[in-house]
């Protein structure tokens, strides 16, 4: 992830250790002399002193910093709008380098400083992109929102199902379907227990829990295997006003409302690209609906910054790293270094994409188990390489603006060899 990048002789390095409440600040002048120690707290005339200062100096100004947390944003951001260039320091070169140039493993803010100067003077930095200056910031929090929302919904949903239904109302479960309907836990939200279904009859449980239901095939079937499920139902004998039913549908609602916010989430993502053109050629992927598209652009940015796929692939970490020393060569792995919500969304996408007919994630797949339908090993290596492939193919759509074809066709010289071609009017000789 870390790239060598050229330093001006002129210039002045700013190294920052980032913290919560304070940064240390260590200033280094090309022509060398005595190195400026500051001490920077997270206050704004902290930061617009610290500006003044830099500013002051006159020159090139070249600041590298470790991300940490959320913490280095506000500074960061106070920073590139005053005009300097920023550099950003790998978590992992930092430790590394600390580790070589110490010969040890402690570490301080002063010390990290100090390490952070050294690789600014060397190069060993990446570039800083910063999300509120590149217009990201708001589908970043529409993304990381998302993922949070949809983490506690299906916490909900499965204490829902591994604690209440077993208790309350064990047969309903299998009406569950889809985790993404709201018809039942509004179902289940008015009508918690058996007892709550057998005491009104069949025919004004019917007419309640007709509109609940929604649109369903066969829907008076549906509605009678309901009556008939609670009929013969085995769950706790409680009644419907105690308190441990108020829970129930306590825990419900809360499901239902986490439902209600990711779907209103999902409509304003939408909104917000419908008319972005990056957006509009994700969509057209196999495997990448609204939610996939708006991470992908959250994370990732404007991919038109990678030169070379193998560059995009890094980013996300899905680049191949091999141990080798002397005769001994490790396994090949992925390297797993880059963005890990963008390797998941890949890995996600091609799961949808290879069960989808007609593209050609699916294709690779099926040519790269044949005849080894019952090895997981090697589908588990097809997935990984139809992953990286997944990168490949969103960064070539992005950056050459053409959309996807299921599959590429090119004419069938192009993949022979010349040497193998005879010429006109005369015969081949093998």
């Amino acid at each position: 992830m870390t790239k060598l990048h050229s330093t001006p002789t002129d210039a002045v390095l700013v190294a920052i250790d980032m913290s919560k409440h304070r940064q240390e600040v260590l200033l280094e002048r090309p022509e060398g002399g005595r190195r400026r120690r500051m001490t920077v707290m997270a206050t704004k005339e902290d930061y617009d002193r610290l500006a003044a200062d830099l500013a002051a100096i006159g020159r090139p100004i070249i600041v590298g910093f470790e991300a940490t947390g959320n913490y280095h944003r506000t500074l960061a951001h106070r920073l590139l709008s005053a005009g300097f260039e920023l550099r950003l320091i790998s978590s992992v070169g930092l430790a590394r380098t600390r580790e070589a140039l110490h010969n040890g493993w402690d570490k301080n803010d002063s010390k990290d400083a100090q390490v952070i100067l050294h690789m600014l003077r060397i190069g060993a930095t990446q570039r800083y992109v910063d999300p509120l200056a590149a217009g990201i910031n708001d589908l970043q929090e529409m993304s990381k929102t998302h993922e949070a929302i949809s983490k506690a919904k299906t916490q909900t949903w499965h204490r829902i199902l591994t604690h209440y239904l077993p208790l309350y109302f064990p047969e309903i479960e299998r009406f569950a379907g889809n985790s993404r309907s709201d018809w039942f836990l509004a179902l289940i939200e008015r009508f918690p227990t058996p007892g709550s279904i057998t005491a009104l009859g069949r025919e004004a449980f019917t007419k309640q829990a007709w509109p609940l239901i929604g649109r369903k095939v066969s829907k008076a079937r549906v509605v009678n295997d309901i009556y008939e499920t609670a009929c013969a139902s085995i769950a706790l004998p409680i009644d419907e006003d105690s308190t441990a039913v108020t829970m129930f549908r306590m825990v419900i609602a809360q499901a239902r409302t986490l439902i209600q916010q990711r779907n209103e989430i999902e409509r304003i993502a939408h909104d917000a690209l419908a008319a972005n053109r990056d957006y509009q050629l994700l969509r057209m992927i196999p495997g990448i609906g609204p939610i996939n598209a708006l991470t992908i652009l959250a994370e990732a940015g404007d991919l038109r910054r990678f030169a070379h796929h193998r560059q995009f692939l890094k980013f996300c970490g899905l680049d191949l790293a091999t141990c080798q020393s002397g005769i001994f060569r490790g396994r090949t792995k992925l390297s797993k270094y880059g963005n890990a919500r963008l390797r998941r969304t890949f890995w996600m996408a091609t799961q949808v994409a290879i069960r989808q007919p007609n593209n050609s994630f699916r294709d690779k797949l099926g040519r790269y188990v044949a005849g080894h339908a019952d090895d997981p090993d090697r589908r588990r290596k097809a997935m990984t390489a139809l992953t990286a492939k997944m990168a490949r193919v969103v960064h070539a759509v992005i950056k050459t603006g053409t959309e996807y074809r299921p599959f590429l066709e090119r004419a069938d010289t192009r993949w022979k060899d010349p040497s193998l071609l005879c010429r006109e009017g005369a015969s081949a000789t093998l």
